[in-house]
């Protein structure tokens, strides 16, 4: 049961204009729901239809961003809530912006130790040979996936070199920047965290090739199993490179990092999910509820801590302008604006 505490007004932020607009929209109305019941005074804002810009942000005292994918994922809405000096769920718009960059975070992975499959960072306008090559060096079986995108839009399991070119324009129909990732052959896990606490581990098992959108959102047949067959000592390895993958990225709130774990028992993060989805039916609700937390419960904790944490106030704004992380993407824009100037 929710303690009849004083109730919050809480600004519910879903929907937006991202192609994860639909799962958006059903964990924006989730949390509502919860909070509601909590006693609390909701508001659900959708970012595709009001400009936030304009709201009057005084008549709230904590914003719940359940924005998938671009604008919600990538600290652009983080942003605007500094600015306008909100509380608000979730991480900071440094760590959302990184960690919505596979290949930022991979490198963020790679200075902290955190395992990651070996990968390489291609553009839309390098031509087919290029990338071939790049394969080449990572070694078939690969991924293909877009750099910036969530619920495995755009990726693509690629097994063999003819498979490449139709992966490739998947790939880029979602972004500019993909990655050419290592594929690690083995089971898919998913470790959630709430201010780099784990919740139990979640095995994933479905009869697709892998967990793409069809498995996530539409397969009845996926498994979600939490007493899987695994060495403990395995789990709880698997539970602290979730918790340094965070740290790398400076996460906060909720997290919720994806992983794969090979024959010998090696977890492999993929990434780090900043905005996880939050229906009853979503993982990181499950694995919460696996400890004995309900939802409503977990909705309400999570509104109370971010209104209680402080406010960063746009401190570090000027932190998200392109180049200042220095990464492979952002040198990418550099060097080609050098290079258009120079002609």
């Amino acid at each position: 049961m929710v303690e009849d505490r004083l109730s919050l007004r809480v600004a519910v932020l879903a929907g937006g204009d991202s192609d994860e607009r639909s799962v958006s929209l059903k964990s924006g109305m989730a949390v509502a729901e919860a909070l509601a019941q909590a006693r609390h005074r909701v508001l659900h804002l959708d970012p595709a239809i009001v400009e936030l810009s304009g709201i009057d942000w005084s008549q709230f005292d904590v914003a719940f961003v359940a924005l998938h994918g671009r604008f919600g994922e990538d600290g652009q809405v983080q942003q605007l809530l500094d600015e306008a000096g909100v509380p608000y769920t979730g991480s900071s718009a440094l760590a959302s912006r990184l960690a919505f960059s596979k290949s930022a975070a991979k490198e963020r992975f790679e200075q902290f130790g955190v395992p990651s499959p070996r990968y390489s960072l291609i553009h839309y306008s390098d031509d087919l040979q290029n990338i071939s090559r790049k394969a080449d060096e990572i070694g078939y079986p690969l991924v293909v996936k877009p750099d910036t995108q969530g619920s495995s839009l755009g990726v693509s399991m690629v097994r063999t070199p003819d498979q490449l070119p139709n992966a490739l324009k998947l790939c880029f129909q979602y972004d500019v920047f993909g990655v050419v990732e290592t594929m690690i052959e083995g089971t898919e896990w998913t470790v959630g965290l709430i201010d780099l606490q784990t919740l139990p581990a979640i095995k994933i098992e479905t009869d697709r090739e892998f967990f793409d959108w069809q498995a996530k959102y539409e397969d009845d047949e996926t498994r979600y199993v939490f007493d899987a067959d695994v060495p403990p000592d395995v789990i709880s390895h698997m539970e602290l490179v979730a918790q340094n993958a965070c740290s790398a990225l400076g996460t906060s709130g909720l997290a919720r990092v994806d992983l794969r774990l090979d024959a010998q028992n090696q977890p492999w993060v993929l990434e780090i999910n900043t905005v996880p989805g939050f229906t009853d039916h979503s993982l990181l609700p499950k694995a919460a509820a696996r400890q004995g937390t309900d939802f409503v419960t977990l909705c309400d904790r999570i509104v109370r801590a971010s209104y209680e944490k402080p406010i960063s106030g746009g401190r570090h704004s000027h932190l998200l302008r392109p180049h200042a992380f220095g990464t492979k993407r952002d040198r990418f824009f550099r060097d080609s604006v050098s290079g258009d100037q120079s002609q």
